[in-house]
């Protein structure tokens, strides 16, 4: 067989394309079983009271699954604010989902701590998103400069937000999502940083909406 391989390299080519070909149609079925679960989940998607919303009125709802320190997150950060600042009818959810350890527990923690006094939510996920290198002192001066109370920022006030997570967890694990950041729209999942696929599906949802 060595010999055989040795004088034929293009079976090895020929044998690593196939499986690639799997793979790719592997990942295509999962996405599309994914999608088809998306009805069933709309709700726990688009209208926990824990996540935080911008734009609420907006008739056109984008869920996004995302970690303060995931790198692609931040990369992606600006533009998402952008499309929150710039259409006004898209309803936009913002999923907390640390998957890079405590630290990010931690800013998972503090951006409840803003949404439960009331704060600024949006600030700060800029500045979270901006800080790249977060450490939990980084990431309380951060939540207190945006209007969390110091006491929604002990490790005693953290079970609301585990509670929290953990149903998003579960509903990132349903939808076999994998990784961050993670956009659905309507029964489409878009992942990372495909800014222009979620841009294009906004503006069908737009149009069928005008």
């Amino acid at each position: 067989m060595r010999a055989y391989l040795l004088a034929h390299p293009e079976v090895m080519r020929e044998v690593s394309q196939k499986l690639d070909d799997k793979d790719a149609a592997d990942e295509v079925a999962a996405h599309r079983r994914a999608e088809a679960t998306l009805p069933a989940v709309r709700a726990a998607l688009e209208h926990d009271p824990a996540d935080f919303a911008a734009n609420p009125k907006g008739r056109i709802t984008v869920t996004e699954f995302y970690d303060y320190r995931c790198p692609h997150c931040d990369n992606i950060a600006p533009k998402v604010m952008a499309l929150i600042q710039t259409h006004p009818d898209v309803r936009f959810v913002f999923k907390e989902m640390p998957i890079f350890g405590p630290v990010s527990e931690h800013a998972a923690q503090a951006a409840w701590a803003v949404k439960n006094a009331g704060g600024n939510y949006l600030g700060l996920y800029q500045a979270l998103m901006a800080a790249h290198a977060l450490d939990d002192a980084t990431i309380d001066r951060i939540a207190l400069a945006h209007g969390a109370r110091p006491a929604d920022l002990a490790p005693g006030s953290a079970g609301a937000v585990k509670a929290q997570i953990a149903r998003n967890t579960r509903l990132f694990n349903q939808l076999d999502l994998g990784g961050t950041p993670a956009f659905i729209i309507g029964n489409q999942i878009i992942s990372g940083e495909d800014m222009g696929s979620l841009t294009a599906a906004v503006a069908r949802a737009e149009a069928e909406r005008a």
